[in-house]
Formats: structure tokens, sequence, C-alpha cells
């Protein structure tokens, strides 16, 4: 049986905020299992862990006994999330809408129990609601209070368009909190000012305030800027095995705590006595090791974690090349071909400037030895093992 103390810290774990800590305190001595509000608007396909730093936490209230309520913001994605925007977005289709949130649905329960999963789209109410009751909620906000939204301020100040309709968003973000009759809402940093509206709309429709609970934004790989497909420093939950345990394995040990804290499930007293121990001289690799077969079995199973494990120690430990090595056959129409071109089109970087960068630090590997001359060719009718980084690898065959 899980103490009030045992549960508010587990609660409190990785958490930035949470908004009013005694209001939470005394929702969890009322002995009933709370509504846990998290809201997604389904505007990209495919998770990363970044993502799922939210996700966990919604789990950890599962395990608690909660009820987890997950959001898919069908109708609001449809007006576009303004939040840290400098302009305006772009609305998706209904299609996008619809093809998202099934994948969404798809791929949450990696993480959460279904079976204490209530799926809920808030077209379900705001389809319902007509321009009259539109117009009546909207009465309930002040445009000074929107205003001291930092991003609606910024682009206000800088005589940057705000579309009327993007004032919408937060005030029906926060009304599916009425409809939901949230106790606690999630949400990353970013999110902050929208629950707080939400807390707003309760009392001003007789509910109690929702607490609201807000998560950091998860480093990327580089451990500087926040884990983003479009800055490539991220890990896709989806992603292979031994990709993803690769990825993991990759972050610098002071973000490996970061990492432990926000998406292991591991006791924080198991995570600092490795701390202690690696202070003892353990080597963090090993305690790293732990995490990524933690995060792969999460996302794949434990088998496929395992193998990763191996498969990684002998490429990178006992220098064997990948089991599943792709082979890339290129036509040097003029007798040869630029190595920085070969990495480009053998599909190991995304551009060949990039190539031509990843030459110059050293991060070329040519049948196994280190290469950084970007004037390098390869002849026709040779057969080369090409490495970029510690994980991308083909062999090249030009003809």
């Amino acid at each position: 049986m899980t103490t009030l103390d045992e549960a508010l810290a587990l609660i409190k774990r990785g958490a930035d905020e949470i908004l009013v800590e005694s209001e939470l305190v005394e929702k969890l001595k009322e002995g009933r299992p709370l509504r846990i509000k998290a809201g997604f608007d389904p505007t990209a396909p495919d998770l990363h862990l970044g993502h799922t730093v939210l996700i966990n936490k919604l789990r950890q209230f599962q395990d608690l006994g909660h009820e987890v309520m997950f959001l898919i913001g069908d109708f609001t994605a449809m007006i576009g999330d303004p939040t840290g925007k400098s302009a305006t977005r772009p609305p998706l289709s209904r299609d996008d809408v619809i093809e998202n949130a099934q994948t969404y649905e798809h791929q949450i329960y990696k993480i959460l129990d279904p079976e204490k999963t209530l799926v809920m789209f808030n077209s379900s109410w705001m389809n319902d609601m007509d321009s009259a009751a539109l117009i009546q909620l909207a009465a309930r906000h002040t445009v000074a209070r929107m205003l001291e939204r930092d991003d609606f301020h910024k682009r206000y100040r800088g005589g940057q368009a705000i579309a009327i309709h993007e004032f919408l968003y937060p005030l029906i973000q926060g009304y599916d909190s009425v409809a939901m009759k949230a106790d606690v809402e999630l949400g990353g940093t970013d999110q902050k000012f929208n629950l707080l509206v939400g807390r707003q709309l309760q009392d001003s429709y007789g509910q109690k305030p929702q607490v609201v609970l807000t998560m950091p934004i998860l480093e990327g790989l580089d451990g500087v800027q926040k884990m983003s497909k479009s800055l490539g420093n991220y890990i896709g939950i989806t992603e292979p095995p031994d990709e993803m345990f690769g990825k993991l394995m990759s972050i610098s040990d002071d973000l490996m705590w970061r990492y432990f804290e926000l998406l292991s499930f591991r006791p924080m007293s198991e995570i600092e006595a490795w701390q202690r121990q690696i202070a003892d001289g353990l080597n963090p690799r090993d305690v790293k090791f732990e995490l990524a077969v933690e995060v792969v079995s999460r996302f794949h199973n434990a088998a496929a974690a395992e193998k990763a494990r191996e498969n990684f120690v002998a490429r990178f430990q006992k220098g064997a090349l990948p089991e599943d090595l792709p082979e890339v056959e290129l036509t040097a129409s003029e007798g040869s071909l630029p190595l920085w071109s070969v990495i480009k089109e053998a599909g190991l970087t995304p551009s060949t400037s990039e190539a031509r960068r990843m030459l110059k630090q050293g991060a070329v590997k040519l049948d196994g030895e280190r290469v950084t001359d970007t004037n390098l060719a390869l002849s026709a009718g040779s057969s080369h093992v090409v490495q970029v980084g510690k994980r991308r690898f083909a062999r090249v065959v030009v003809t």
C-alpha cells in the first residue's frame, strides 16, 4: 500500500512545478481515483522519447490507482497551437488529424495500461458547441490576459499578426478540462499558460480547479537543445532496437542521469546507488547499458533489448560490422566518385555539405581507417565499407 508521502514523491519525480501542491495533497487525501488529463494535438505521426516524459508520468499516476484521460485534440489541431510560435501556425486538414490520431493511439500503449486509459477526442464536445456558446466561452477571458502569454506578447510588441482564432486555442484547451472534469492536468513547461486557463475556466463554471503539473522539456542527444526531429537529436520510439540502443549509449554521462530521472521507471534509490558506485570507480558505460536495455525493452521487448546490447558490444567494443550491413551500388560515370558524394548517395548523411563536415571532423572511416581528406575519390570497380559516426554503415560498390 503506497503512503501519501510515497505517492507525492513519485508524482514530484522529475516534475518542474505543481500548482498548487497543497491542493494536490488535499485531492490525494480524498482517497478516490483522480481524473488525470493530458492533451496531445496529433500534429506529427510519430512520438520520440521527449514526448514520453509526459506519458511516463501518466503511467505513474496509473500505478497509483488514478484514471488517465488521454485527450487527442482533434478539434484544436485544426486551429493550430500557437505556443512558442512567432507566426500563425497553419491548421491541419481533417484527414491529417485522423491519420495522426490513430498513430498516437497505437503508440501510447507501449507505456500506458490500455485498461486504465480513457482516450478522448475534444471534437466530442466542441462539435456540439454552437456559435452562441463559443461567444459565451470567449466572454470568460480577456485580451489583456491573453497578451500576458510570452509568445503573444512578443508578437504583439513586434508588430506581428495574431489571428483571432489563435486566442481560441487556450480557451478551448481550458474548456476541455471543464468538459472532462479534470482533477489534474499535465503538460510541458511551455504549456503552463494554457493549463492555468483550465484552472480559471473550471472555477468560472463552478468546478473545483484542477491541479497543474508541468514536466520539463527533455534535451536531445546533444544535451543542449530540446529533443526534436527537425534538429536530428531525437530517439523515435518506433526506431529499430539497435538504432535506439546505440543512440542511448551515445549520450553523455551527465545527460544519462537526466534520462534516468525522466525516462526510467527504476526507483530513485537505485539510481542514486549507481551514482555512488560510479564515484567509487564503476564505469558509467555499465550503468548506461541498464538505461538502454530498459528503454529498448519498453518499446520492443526484453529479447530485442538483450540482442541490441550484444550487437552493440560486438560492433563497438570488438570492432564487428553490423549483421544487416546495407549494400549500395553507385555508378562512377567519370571513373571515380568523390567520397563526400558516396557518403551522401549511400544515405549516410542527409546532404553533401554534412558529408564534407563529417569528413573534416574525422567522423568517417573507409574500410576501418579514419579519413579526413575531402578530395578523396573511390575508383570504379572497387568495393568499400564506409562508416559515418558510430552507427551508420554501408558497403558501397562503385561501378
